[in-house]
């Protein structure tokens, strides 16, 4: 098959999840051409059968604001045309469902191309319940050829959101388990805990979404039973605000700032806990990877981080906001070794049996299939 992803192109689990497919297809003899304003960051090296078309965008001093969505619909309309492109799998629901929508119109007579929409979280919950946006993303939705969702909480939410009619298939988020794995001989915990304390990691894009300053909080509980760092890994509009907590706790010695990563698996490796007490998650990729690298999760109950860790199994899940609760359950799992070692194996072995990208791209071939069968 010729694919055309379109994705942002960003840090953040869309755009992570929509460029690790676009390789992992390419490895598998499919032709994949990213179409975005920007190299998408996991594109760190050549890959056969992948190619990328850069967005150019105009600066014409009549547009007071960029025109991103048309350029992308008429890039889109040139690969396709060019590249014989089958479909068009777009990866967040604003704008380029709606870009992929009109390069459908604009190719029809020349060329019956298929789109594909995947939802991955704030496209539905947060960003496309503006008022303004809401008839856009319920059109797009309805108007694409097929529509996954990460979880099922994802796809009873948009259903619920925007009456949607039609089937969303759910399609999990994956990792590769054979790159986030378990390395008991990570030399990277040294440097984080040089006295040999327990080390508890949280990454995101700082956004107020990730409630941050409560993995901070948890934290705070935990030091005070626990010789323990807080390794805090991402950047984003809501650090600021943590540094301050930080400070404002006493607690700047114990906890690290590491900014963006690329080394995430090593980060993780060198950890005993992760921690992501979000108000609102569709999926929670970031806990995966966790998992997959054999790390005990403590969450809250929020969207699909239900769906993927088992609650006293391969972790624990409380009451968003809950910071004493989370705190506790961190404490039980580090003043505990068997049990974290359980959970620990429990932990990698659900994301090799159930989200390993062996088990899921091929999901996406056989969506992609029954899609240009119709």
């Amino acid at each position: 098959m010729k694919i055309g992803i379109t994705c942002y192109p960003t840090y953040g689990g869309s755009g992570v999840i929509a460029t690790e497919l676009g390789k992992a297809l390419a490895l598998k003899g499919h032709q994949v051409h990213f179409i975005s304003y920007a190299l998408p960051f996991r594109l760190t090296h050549f890959v056969e059968n992948v190619f990328f078309h850069e967005v150019e965008m105009s600066n014409y001093p009549l547009f007071e604001f960029p025109l991103y969505s048309l350029a992308l619909a008429s890039k889109m309309v040139e690969v396709a045309e060019y590249e014989k492109l089958d479909l068009l799998h777009v990866h967040y629901a604003i704008p380029h469902a709606t870009s992929a929508y009109l390069a459908k119109q604009m190719l029809a007579g020349k060329r019956d191309i298929k789109v594909i929409t995947t939802l991955h979280g704030t496209d539905i919950t947060l960003v496309g319940l503006e008022p303004s946006f809401l008839p856009l993303v319920k059109f797009s939705i309805e108007k694409s050829d097929g529509a996954t969702a990460v979880s099922r909480f994802l796809k009873e939410k948009t259903i619920i959101n925007y009456s949607i009619e039609k089937d969303i298939k759910v399609i999990p988020n994956f990792v590769d388990t054979q790159l986030y794995k378990p390395n008991k001989d990570c030399a990277f915990r040294e440097h984080l805990a040089p006295r040999g304390e327990k080390i508890l990691v949280h990454t995101s894009n700082f956004r107020q979404v990730k409630r941050v300053t409560d993995a901070i909080r948890i934290f705070e509980e935990v030091l005070k039973e626990i010789p323990s760092k807080l390794i805090l890994v991402g950047d984003g509009p809501d650090r600021s605000e943590c540094e301050r907590l930080c400070r404002q706790l006493g607690l700047c010695d114990h906890i690290k700032f590491l900014g963006k990563q690329d080394g995430l698996v090593d980060i993780l490796n060198a950890a005993d806990i992760f921690l992501i007490p979000s108000q609102s998650e569709s999926f929670g990729l970031a806990a995966l990877e966790a998992m997959s690298c054999g790390i005990p999760v403590v969450s809250s109950s929020v969207g699909g981080l239900p769906e993927l860790i088992r609650h006293n199994e391969t972790g624990f899940i409380a009451e968003i906001g809950d910071i004493r609760r989370m705190a506790k359950y961190a404490i039980d799992l580090l003043t505990n070794g068997k049990k974290h070692a359980l959970f620990s194996e429990n932990s990698r072995k659900r994301a090799v049996e159930y989200f390993d990208k062996s088990i899921v791209v091929p999901m996406y071939e056989n969506y992609y299939e029954d899609i240009l069968k119709e």
